[in-house]
């Protein structure tokens, strides 16, 4: 696909950057996202695609967290996560306990023209090695209506649900 470059209204110019898939992702309470996919499944039929857990289990955890699970829903991917495992809460104040996830070939130009028209970058972009979002790729970036947005490259190694079952 050719990128062209495009003005913004006020003069910088981006390139064209095309997104294929919009993910939500729901986050729940650690560490209940393995709790959450068997309901998903058994209550509406989903079928799960991948899983990674976080590569940072603690000791006293009895089970290992989920970074990002992926589920297949009506012909719609929703990827689903434990929360932050020091909070009581579903989610942490400074989420809204939906990220929102957008695949690309060029996570760069798209966080950049993301941030050129408000968004505030969290953290730089960092290779995911098929964690949170997509795997890949990510960058992370603030709305400047709270809502979370990572902006990711298709992962290139995924757990695959013949693998969960094993």
């Amino acid at each position: 696909m050719a990128h062209q470059v495009v003005q913004n209204g006020g003069g910088a110019e981006f390139k064209t950057v095309s997104f294929t898939a919009v993910k939500p992702q729901l986050v729940v309470e650690a560490p209940k996202a393995g709790d959450a996919i068997s309901f998903y499944k058994a209550a509406f039929g989903a079928e799960e695609v991948s899983r990674s857990l976080h590569p940072k289990r603690k000791a006293n955890q009895e089970v290992p967290l989920i970074l990002s699970a992926q589920l297949l829903l009506g012909g719609t991917t929703i990827l689903l996560s434990d929360g932050p495992d020091d909070s009581a809460t579903p989610v942490k104040a400074d989420s809204a306990g939906c990220i929102l996830c957008l695949e690309t070939d060029d996570v760069e130009a798209a966080v950049t023209k993301a941030v050129a028209a408000g968004a505030v970058a969290e953290n730089g972009i960092e290779e995911g090695e098929g964690g949170a979002c997509c795997g890949g790729r990510v960058g992370k970036l603030k709305d400047p209506y709270g809502f979370t947005w990572n902006i990711c490259s298709a992962a290139a190694t995924r757990l695959k649900s013949a693998d969960l079952e094993a």
